[in-house]
C-alpha cells in the first residue's frame, strides 16, 4: 500500500515569477539605499508590458536614486528575456510605475512596532530530505532550476530551451517507509523545430534530452525507478511562453514558494514586501523555528502558525503541531518554548533575522525555504543547542 502527494515549480521565466522578482528587486533597492523603508510592491506583466504598483514609505534620497523601469528591465534581462521574438523583452517592454506612499492609517501601527496587518503564516519542516523540506516540492525545485542552470550554460547541451517553464513530481509514499517518484511532468519553452524535423522528431529529442540532461541531474536513481512515469511537453508543443503566453502577477505562486502544498499557506504573498508585513517576516521565523526543532531531534515533523492583529505587536496566537512527532514534549509546551527562545514582535523577528537588507530577489524563484544561502538567515540551524537545553 502506498499514498501519493504531487508537488509544482516553475521557472523563473514563469509570467508570475517574473512579477515576484521584479517585485523584490524594487523591494532590495529601496533598503540598500534607505534600510526601514517600507514597501508593498506588486507587478503585472503581459505581451510587452509590466506594471508596477504598491505603496512605498521612504526617504527622498531613496525616491530620487530609485528608476523603478530600469530595475523592472534589469531584473527581466537576467532572467533571460533579451530576444524580441519572444514578444516580451528586457528593451522593448514598457514600464508603467503606479506606486504610492502607504496609508497614514497603516503607518500609525507600523511605526509604534505593530504587525503592518491582521493575519496568520504557517512554517513548517520534516526529515524527509537533508533541506528539512517534504521531498515533492524539493525535486520540483531541483528540476526547474536545472532547467535554468542548463538553458544559461555556456556550450549548453539544449541551445534550443526558453525562460518559461514548470515541474511537477508525484511521490508514492509506501507502507515501510520506502518511498519513489511516481510521476515526472516537465514543461518547458523551446524553439520552433529546426529544418528537416518534424514537430513529431522535435518533440521526441526534447523529450530525450530532458530525461538525460535534467530529470536524470537533479532526481537520484535511489527514487527513480522503472515504472515511473514521465509527462514531458504533454501538450506536443511549448514555444509561445512568458507574458506573451499568459500574464503574471506578484503572489500567484505563493505555494511553490513555500512547501507545495504538504503543509498549509496562510494566504499572503511574500514578494515585494518589506519585513514589517508579518505574511512575510513571521512565515519566516516560522520556518526558522520549525526547521530547528527538527533539527535538534525534538520531533521528525513540525508546523508552526503564528497569528497576529494588525498595530499589535506581539502575536494573538501561536501553535506548535509536531503531528503525534515530539519525543521530549508536548506541542502546548513546545509553543510556549518557542515564544521564549525568540521575540516574535515584527521589530523581534525583523532583528533576529536580519531582515533589513537588499537579500530578496533572490528568494523570489525556486522556493523561499530548503536552500543553502547565507543570506537565508532563516535557514540557519543556530537555536538547535539552545532548544535542547529548555526541553530535555
Amino acid at each position: 500500500m502506498y499514498k501519493l502527494f504531487t508537488s509544482e515549480s516553475v521557472t523563473e521565466g514563469h509570467p508570475d515569477k517574473i512579477c515576484d522578482q521584479i517585485s523584490d528587486a524594487v523591494l532590495d533597492a529601496h533598503l540598500a539605499i534607505e534600510p526601514n523603508s517600507r514597501v508593498a510592491c506588486e507587478t503585472y506583466v503581459t505581451t510587452g508590458l509590466v506594471v508596477i504598483g504598491g505603496e512605498v514609505t521612504t526617504t527622498e534620497k531613496a525616491k530620487a536614486k530609485i528608476d523603478v523601469a530600469d530595475i523592472a528591465r534589469g531584473v527581466i534581462e537576467r532572467i533571460g528575456y533579451t530576444d524580441s521574438s519572444y514578444k516580451f523583452d528586457a528593451y522593448s517592454c514598457g514600464v508603467i510605475n503606479v506606486m504610492h506612499s502607504q496609508s497614514g492609517d497603516i503607518s500609525r501601527g507600523v511605526e509604534r512596532g505593530g504587525a503592518g496587518d491582521q493575519g496568520m503564516m504557517f512554517g513548517y519542516a520534516c526529515s524527509q530530505t537533508e533541506e528539512y523540506m517534504p521531498l515533492p516540492i524539493a525535486l520540483a525545485h531541483r528540476i526547474t532550476r536545472r532547467l535554468a542552470e542548463v538553458r544559461k550554460m555556456k556550450n549548453s547541451p539544449m541551445p534550443y530551451l526558453r525562460p518559461d517553464g514548470k515541474s511537477q513530481v508525484t511521490i508514492a509514499y509506501h507502507d515501510g517507509g520506502k518511498v519513489t517518484v511516481e510521476t515526472v511532468v516537465v514543461s518547458t519553452q523551446h524553439d520552433p523545430e529546426p529544418k528537416g524535423k518534424t514537430e513529431s522528431q522535435w518533440q521526441k529529442k526534447i523529450s530525450d534530452d530532458v530525461k538525460k540532461y535534467i530529470v536524470k541531474n537533479a532526481v537520484s536513481e535511489k527514487w527513480l525507478t522503472k515504472d515511473t512515469k514521465y509527462y514531458i511537453n504533454p501538450t506536443g508543443r511549448f514555444e509561445i511562453g512568458g507574458p506573451h503566453g499568459d500574464t503574471g502577477l506578484t503572489g500567484r505562486k505563493i505555494i511553490v514558494d513555500t512547501y507545495g502544498g504538504y503543509a498549509p499557506h496562510g494566504g499572503g504573498s511574500f514578494s515585494g514586501k518589506d519585513p514589517s508585513k508579518v505574511d512575510r517576516s513571521a512565515a519566516y521565523a516560522a520556518r526558522y523555528l520549525a526547521k530547528n526543532i527538527v533539527a535538534a531531534g525534538l520531533a521528525d515533523e513540525c508546523m508552526i502558525q503564528l497569528a497576529y492583529a494588525i498595530g499589535v505587536a506581539k502575536p494573538v496566537s501561536v501553535l506548535v503541531d509536531t503531528r503525534g512527532t515530539s519525543k521530549f514534549s508536548s506541542d502546548s509546551d513546545l509553543a510556549k518554548t518557542v515564544s521564549k527562545v525568540m521575540d516574535l514582535t515584527p521589530g523581534g523577528i525583523t532583528k533576529h533575522l536580519n531582515l533589513r537588507r537588499p537579500i530578496f530577489e533572490k528568494t523570489a524563484a525556486y522556493g523561499h525555504f530548503g536552500r543553502d544561502d547565507k543570506d537565508f538567515t532563516w535557514e540557519k540551524l543556530d537555536l538547535v543547542k539552545t532548544l535542547q537545553s529548555e526541553v530535555k
